[in-house]
């Protein structure tokens, strides 16, 4: 009889649990909960949440199999219901997303080296949500950050637009950048009003989020995070895009940010299989070079606010000239980094 998970609590259960992990090649990680199953003394599984993401599953080789598993889901489940989350999502590998669809998870992408799965229907809800969106056509997608959205953003969503029947900008709702989501998604909203055919609306959680791409917001490019960047478009391609007709995803040409250069690598490789070009806009520039978000941010942490003013729709100046905005270029210039943003395929 295998025993409930419980909660890991101490920083020796803790430390216990980071070397069940890193034995089974595995990188140990920050979560709201680590649980573990003791046998005789001895850690024998473990498994973490950070938010709405499982992570960390390591059972040890003779307890594999059998109800250890369920335990572990059975725990992280209660956790996170107590704190709010209905919904989660689970990276494993792929020859493993089995066992985790056996306990009602669904799965929604699968790379080389990772799947994502789901329990809750989350990506059915987000879609039915945003139903009335639909338009029939030879439809294409832009997602951007848009920390914040520069003039360089809307020569993207500019050049796109002219190219499809009705673009779909997509702003990532992470609320990970020194802008915060509710700023990005007025921003992109007012810089592309005047196009007709460009409809705004957030990623949620399916992509570039905490969920589908940790990695991005770390800006990491290892083996890692290409397996994540797979999963992540991959996700769009088979479940996202075919809902609103894209056939087209565009992006902006990235010399500069190696992660998003490696995404855009990515993409270039999976969105054919589903039967969706990608296609590489030339990126705006000035006499000092492309225009990025984060030269708007790098100029304000110098108080630049005419500078940054310099490269962005009034609708993002309007922002940085409000409390918002002047909140932001106080972060800015008390040390946020300003990182590095690109016109995100």
């Amino acid at each position: 009889m295998i025993p409930p998970a419980l909660p890991l609590l101490t920083s020796r259960e803790r430390d216990e649990a980071r070397r069940l992990v890193e034995a089974q090649g595995l990188s140990y990680e920050a979560c709201d909960d680590v649980v573990g199953i003791y046998e005789q003394g001895r850690l024998v599984a473990t498994a973490g949440r950070a938010g709405e993401v499982l992570k960390l599953f390591a059972i040890d080789e003779a307890h594999q199999g059998g109800q250890t598993l369920g335990r572990l889901l059975d725990a992280l489940t209660a956790l996170a219901r107590a704190d709010g989350r209905g919904v989660l999502l689970v990276f494993t590998r792929p020859g493993q997303a089995s066992s985790f669809a056996a306990y009602n998870f669904r799965l929604l992408a699968s790379g080389s080296e990772a799947a994502l799965l789901e329990h809750g229907g989350g990506l059915e809800a987000y879609l039915a949500r945003h139903a009335g969106l639909r338009r029939p056509g030879a439809n294409g997608a832009v997602v951007v950050n848009g920390n914040p959205f520069t003039l360089g953003h809307l020569h993207l969503v500019e050049t796109a637009a002219s190219r499809v029947s009705t673009l779909y900008l997509f702003v990532v709702r992470e609320d990970r950048s020194v802008f915060p989501f509710e700023a990005r998604l007025a921003m992109a909203k007012a810089a592309t009003s005047h196009l007709p055919n460009v409809v705004v609306l957030d990623t949620s959680r399916y992509a570039v989020s905490a969920a589908t791409f940790p990695s991005y917001f770390l800006r990491r490019t290892d083996r890692a995070a290409r397996a994540q960047m797979e999963v992540d478009a991959t996700l769009f391609a088979a479940h996202v895009a075919p809902a609103f007709s894209i056939e087209r995803r565009l992006v902006g040409e990235e010399p500069h940010c190696a992660t998003t250069a490696a995404y855009n690598a990515v993409l270039a490789d999976v969105l054919p299989s589903h039967g969706i070009t990608l296609e590489v806009v030339p990126r705006l520039a000035d006499a000092a070079g492309a225009i990025s978000a984060s030269r708007v941010r790098s100029a304000l942490q110098r108080a630049d606010l005419e500078g940054a003013s310099r490269l962005v729709p009034e609708a993002t100046a309007a922002f940085l000239r409000s409390s918002g905005g002047e909140a932001v270029a106080r972060r800015l210039a008390q040390g946020a980094e300003p990182g590095c943003e690109s016109q995100r395929g």
